[in-house]
């Protein structure tokens, strides 16, 4: 049984922690407003940008003249998924869902054959993928310096994705992210980047079927714009996975303190039990003394 001493100390130190994950719980609530806003600012951009290209990849025939980025390599034989994660923890399972949702991605190609990398945008993920995946992490993006997502950095990385493509280092690229639904709710999502997958014929968006005359042709505006939606992808990605870190570090800070609470009362209570018990004791042997003499 711990001694006074050691109940009052413990008491001490759950305290102290109780006062930092509170602390940090109000700052992940205040950084949430702005990290939600830009992330659903961003996000009705990049999904009519992924129709449209989708929309105008499935008008065209797949020719020599084709952009890389539509065509593929006409190989399905190497996959890269591009896990983009945390830079820190303290935020729940968030890191952990999005690196299992790429692990899960990557067993299933595995199974069929395939032969899978990686490419790190964050830290979090990667202790995991290399224990599990030895050598297969062919590049990494640091962005445990930017307080906040930028397009120029997703365009640099972007641009690293696209010169390996074209240097035939992979054949189709994967996209793991958590997509922001609530503070309670980030659900990971494993999304085929390159070769851009071509609208279902039951799957064209609104205003697709329109009859439309392109200046230049379909093949020029997707050699521009299939680089740019890489880049919007990634930035999207981004911008939700900064969302969806700061909901759950929130909601996990909330937690801890309430655990810390929780801790903090129990252990009163001991310490409250074992103060009176000593007391008791005391008081029984002064009496004790008194009568024996």
């Amino acid at each position: 049984m711990a001694s006074l001493k050691a109940l009052k100390g413990r008491i001490n130190s759950v305290k102290s922690t109780q006062k930092i994950t509170k602390a940090m719980k109000m700052v992940a609530a205040a950084k949430l407003r702005r990290a939600q806003a830009n992330a659903e600012a961003g996000r009705p951009y990049a999904t009519r940008l992924s129709d449209v290209v989708s929309s105008l990849a499935s008008r065209i025939t797949v020719g020599p003249q084709s952009p890389k980025l539509i065509a593929g390599t006409g190989k399905d034989e190497t996959h890269l998924i591009i896990v983009a994660s945390g830079d820190r923890g303290l935020a729940g399972a968030f890191n952990t869902n999005i690196t299992k949702a790429a692990r899960a991605k990557a067993e299933e190609l595995i199974a069929e054959g395939k032969t899978v990398y990686f490419y790190l945008v964050g830290r979090k993920s990667k202790p995991v993928l290399r224990r599990v995946f030895p050598d297969t992490i062919i590049g990494e993006h640091d962005t445990s310096q930017e307080k906040n997502p930028s397009y120029d950095t997703a365009q640099v990385i972007a641009d690293d994705i696209i010169d390996r493509f074209n240097s035939g280092r992979f054949d189709v690229a994967h996209l793991a992210y958590a997509e922001f639904k609530s503070t309670l709710s980030q659900v990971p999502q494993v999304d085929q980047l390159i070769p851009v997958k071509p609208a279902d014929a039951g799957e064209e968006t609104e205003g697709a079927s329109a009859a439309v005359e392109y200046e230049p042709d379909e093949e020029a505006i997707l050699a521009d714009l299939l680089p740019k939606n890489v880049a919007i992808q990634i930035y999207r990605a981004m911008l939700e996975n900064q969302a969806g870190f700061y909901g759950s570090q929130m909601t996990a800070m909330d937690n801890a303190t309430r655990n810390a609470g929780d801790m903090i009362n129990r252990l009163s209570i001991q310490y409250n039990r074992q103060r009176q018990a000593a007391i008791t004791t005391e008081l029984v042997e002064i009496i004790s003394g008194a009568e024996a003499l």
